[in-house]
């Protein structure tokens, strides 16, 4: 080691092979992110509104997303076995989810919920007095779950470094979302019939779509309150460690082996 060039021009020319050789490894690195994003069918392009995402805001947005996904295949699931609940308002069950939809995104409620969203949609969707809800009552439960999942999302569809998941709400909505999943199941009406038929087990088939959607929304839900919980818990930790690192690192950069 001692025998080694100390001179300034093998000085400059050790940084130039260090920087090309770093250049290179950093274009390797991003062809190999690129042919994984490639094969990955969950894979998206990257967002405008990225830039000002943590990635606790991306995996929250995901989940929410799925979620949705989740409610509007439990609303068709719905549709085909109540048909009389999407004919009191639309053409098709296609027709009266769009139309669902439209108003939870617009933020405008349907008129038979008369302002009700959250739970109260969703008690509302099970009413059965003679002067009880009229309306569509799987469009009801939808408003009531959507609402409640933005509001688990710090009452936003799209997260950024200035929201967070609420981690109250979002245990109290995965709660809600098994009473009502329990609702479906077991609610009848005056005639002794179930008001909603969902899950079904028969030798004409079976139809498990309500359960195992609505299961996959209280475990993205349950799972997205204990991360919020976390990150509190965390925070001084986290900061402790990145202070200690960031002030270390200049120096430990400067020891060589």
């Amino acid at each position: 080691m001692s025998d080694m060039p100390r001179s300034p021009a093998g000085s400059t020319t050790f940084r130039r092979w260090t920087v090309l050789w770093g250049a290179t490894a950093l274009s390797l690195g991003l062809a190999g992110c690129s042919s994984v994003l490639h094969s990955t069918e969950r894979a998206e392009p990257y967002a405008n509104n990225e830039i000002i995402q943590s990635s606790a805001n991306r995996i929250a947005n995901l989940a929410l997303r799925d979620n949705l996904q989740s409610i509007r295949r439990v609303q068709l699931s719905l549709y085909r076995r109540n048909p009389r609940e999407w004919r009191k308002w639309a053409q098709s069950p296609e027709d009266a989810i769009q139309r669902t939809w439209e108003t939870i995104m617009q933020g405008t409620p349907l008129p038979e919920l008369r302002g009700a969203t959250g739970i109260d949609a969703i008690r509302m969707a099970f009413e059965t007095s003679p002067q009880g809800y009229q309306g569509d009552r799987v469009a009801a439960l939808a408003v009531g779950w959507a609402s409640m999942l933005k509001e688990a999302n710090g009452n936003t569809w799209d997260q950024t470094m200035i929201d967070g998941v609420n981690a109250e709400n979002s245990y109290r909505a995965a709660r809600n979302v098994e009473i009502s999943l329990w609702l479906i199941s077991s609610k009848t009406g005056p005639d002794g019939q179930p008001l909603l038929l969902s899950t079904e087990i028969s030798d004409r088939g079976r139809n498990l779509v309500a359960d195992r959607e609505l299961s996959k929304v209280v475990a993205r839900l349950d799972l997205m309150a204990a991360q919020a919980d976390e990150k509190y818990r965390r925070a001084a930790l986290d900061f402790g460690q990145n202070f200690v690192l960031g002030s270390l690192t200049p120096f430990l950069a400067m020891i060589k082996p």
